[in-house]
């Protein structure tokens, strides 16, 4: 909600609250009170419950939202409950296939061998950092999107897709480049082996090379998709992804191709190409400059 009202400075205000009480939580559950893999779990539920107790109460002291007039007249409205679900269900799917999707490669990666499995964990981690400002500049597109469609400036839209694609880009290449020339060392933080350290070099230098940038545009354009009401677009881009290009080609390449774990890497590395271009064509098309979940009047109000 707050990031949606353009305010992610109290959101990550609230996470970093909760990630330090989980730490202090960990600690002394974990170590005084030895309660093991139990203690993590309380420490973990504890402090996501605090943070999400102290939002509703900033919430309420700033009236977002839960004002003495808007407790009045909080009943439940169908029309805005569908339009949540027609994006919210889109988006449900689309994170399942993903999730599913990583699951499947690491259990064809699981079939060469311990050093490979660990060398491909290490590297995705690796390539995880190295996305998040990605992943970043995706949400505030999607925040940025959703209020220019509902104020009608269209044009201010397309100007923040045109901008985030640049920046999106510009970011995730200084990252690759960071990526590829610390490869090795970075590898190193997290194993010893030279077996290890090669395939995670292997891994990065496929998986965290050009692809990332192509990924970079697919990202920025389903999250503005996803901000302008067409989840749906992006839960295509989801299934093309991991259905059509990651899964068969990966298989394809390692199993039937012999290339081995090496192909596996190719298979994800190519998998955002598909996506990127149907992103682009539906930003292209401009189908989604007729947009609206939520019907208003001439006053800007929800009918």
């Amino acid at each position: 909600m707050l990031k949606g009202l353009g305010d992610s400075k109290s959101s990550l205000c609230f996470v970093g609250i909760a990630a330090i009480i989980n730490i202090v939580l960990d600690i002394i559950l974990v170590g005084p009170f030895g309660m093991g893999t139990a203690g993590t779990a309380y420490a973990t539920i504890t402090a996501q419950g605090l943070s999400f107790a102290i939002s509703l109460f900033y919430l309420k002291r700033h009236r977002i939202f839960f004002s003495a007039e808007n407790h009045s007249k909080f009943t439940l409205q169908w029309d805005k409950l569908a339009a949540i679900v027609k994006v919210g269900l889109p988006t449900t799917i689309q994170m399942a296939v993903v999730n599913t999707a990583y699951l499947l490669v690491a259990g064809m990666l699981n079939q060469f061998g311990t050093a490979v499995s660990a060398a491909s964990n290490v590297g995705l981690q690796i390539n995880t950092f190295a996305a998040m400002p990605c992943w970043a500049i995706g949400q505030a597109v999607t925040a940025m999107a959703g209020q220019c469609m509902g104020a009608g400036q269209i044009g201010r839209a397309r100007k923040v897709v045109k901008i985030s694609l640049v920046m999106n880009v510009a970011v995730t290449l200084v990252a690759v480049i960071g990526v590829q020339l610390f490869a090795e060392p970075l590898i190193l933080l997290f194993g010893s082996t030279p077996e290890t350290v090669n395939n995670g070099v292997y891994y990065l230098r496929i998986c965290c090379s050009v692809n990332s940038l192509i990924y970079a545009a697919m990202y920025t354009l389903d999250s503005f998709a996803i901000g302008v009401g067409a989840a749906n677009v992006a839960m295509i881009n989801a299934l093309l992804d991991a259905v059509i290009v990651r899964l068969p080609v990966s298989w394809l390449l390692a199993f039937a191709l012999y290339m081995g774990f090496p192909g596996i890497y190719y298979g994800q590395a190519i998998s955002p190409v598909l996506p990127a271009i149907v992103g682009l064509l539906y930003f292209v098309s401009k189908k989604w400059e007729h947009k609206t979940l939520i019907q208003t009047d001439h006053k800007g109000r929800s009918l």
